[in-house]
């Protein structure tokens, strides 16, 4: 079976556009958490969102795009795409090539373009660009179409473990000898659509989330993407190897359709998994890039079945509260980070944290962090139980 290594990475987040802005950000312990300027919704002036500040029309001349029928979610996932496959060093043959597979990742696809959506069904307009352009598998479909990707293409769509599950997927590829090289990741983008949904739900905070704190009040919502270069160890050549994907876990709580179970079954299943495939002991895990979503559930069930994991929980850190919740794209995005721990040999700030829930009193990183990093867990929890963890690896 091969070893899946990470060659390249790219990415858009609330910190800023790509890989050295980020890794700046979270150094110096930056929240790109505030008021929402470029999507219109009626929360905008009442809520603090996790935006990436630049305007559509903008990213557009940015990324020299015809925005017509183009999705903000596809302008942010074809930005940290071309990041990625520039530091990896993919060609534009090999992305042609049977052997290159692109698996993708979102929740809201192109539905942030929604009103557009509306006005083309009732025939309002004549213009029809918008439809094609509505789908989940829209994100992917437009990177394939681009850059004429030959291998498997798939879109993965499991809430806030979607890029987790993609990258999971990508790997097993190289691992059944089904492709050579997967691009994976996701992205999403701020919309009207999952913004009254989750605020549906009654689990947004009023002001910047608190993850892991005692008085959490909910999450706030944001946008952005990510993508990692995933090759084999017959494919990667003499390329700067920057972490190797040694082990993932999908499971499932089957508890509830947006809540963990009280015991962290599905949490603790998938990290316990994740240990064994890529045959590590719990205490060698020097830090876990936890879901941490700010929520009462999630936060408790999430420190529970940490406990029941680790005999001593190893430094964990929350960067939603450096981010927001990007949901499809936040098991990409946190995988990044986790790259960062290992690359760089530092820890992050948590921010926001003042005290520890009672329940569990587990206390994340607060300071940033000069340490020797090796094995690094990322957590990704979503609806419907759908729980995924990944452990990367320095090589």
């Amino acid at each position: 079976m091969s070893r899946i290594f990470v060659t390249g990475i790219g990415i858009v987040s609330p910190l800023g556009m790509g890989v050295l802005p980020n890794l700046n950000g979270l150094g110096m312990g930056l929240c790109g958490i505030s008021t929402m300027q470029h999507t219109m919704s009626k929360y905008a002036e009442e809520l603090p969102f996790g935006e990436v500040k630049i305007a559509t029309d903008a990213l557009c001349d940015l990324l020299q795009v015809n925005c017509k029928g183009v999705s903000r979610t596809s302008l942010l996932s074809l930005m940290a795409f071309r990041e990625a496959i520039l530091q990896s060093n993919v060609s534009t043959a090999q992305l042609q090539q049977h052997d290159t597979a692109l698996i993708g990742a979102t929740t809201v696809g192109g539905m942030c373009l929604i009103d557009e959506l509306y006005e083309n069904a009732n025939k309002l307009s004549n213009n029809t660009d918008y439809i094609a352009s509505y789908d989940a598998s829209s994100v992917t479909l437009y990177l394939q179409n681009k850059y004429k990707i030959g291998g498997i293409i798939n879109t993965f769509n499991t809430a806030c473990s979607s890029s987790a599950n993609a990258i999971m997927y990508g790997a097993r590829l190289i691992k059944h000898g089904l492709a050579n090289r997967a691009i994976v990741g996701g992205a999403d983008s701020l919309s009207k659509f999952t913004i009254n949904g989750f605020n549906a739900l009654r689990i947004f905070s009023k002001q910047i989330c608190t993850p892991f704190d005692a008085n959490r009040m909910g999450l706030n919502l944001a946008e952005g993407a990510a993508y990692l270069v995933l090759e084999g160890e017959g494919t990667v050549g003499d390329k700067e190897i920057l972490a190797e994907l040694s082990g993932f876990s999908n499971t499932n709580d089957s508890f509830h359709p947006t809540a963990l179970s009280a015991q962290g079954d599905g949490p603790f299943l998938a990290m316990q998994k994740a240990l064994a495939i890529a045959s590590l002991k719990p205490a060698d895990i020097d830090f876990i890039n936890t879901h941490g979503t700010g929520t009462e559930n999630n936060d408790l069930a999430e420190s529970v079945a940490m406990k029941r994991v680790f005999d001593s929980v190893p430094s964990f850190a929350s960067t939603k509260s450096n981010t927001g919740h990007t949901l499809g794209a936040a098991s990409a995005i946190e995988a990044v980070f986790s790259i960062f721990n290992i690359v760089h040999q530092e820890l992050y700030p948590h921010l926001h944290f003042s005290k520890a829930i009672p329940e569990t009193a587990l206390i994340p990183v607060q300071t940033f962090q000069k340490r020797f990093i090796k094995h690094v867990m990322s957590n990704s929890f979503g609806f419907g139980g759908n729980c995924s963890s990944l452990i990367f690896s320095k090589v």
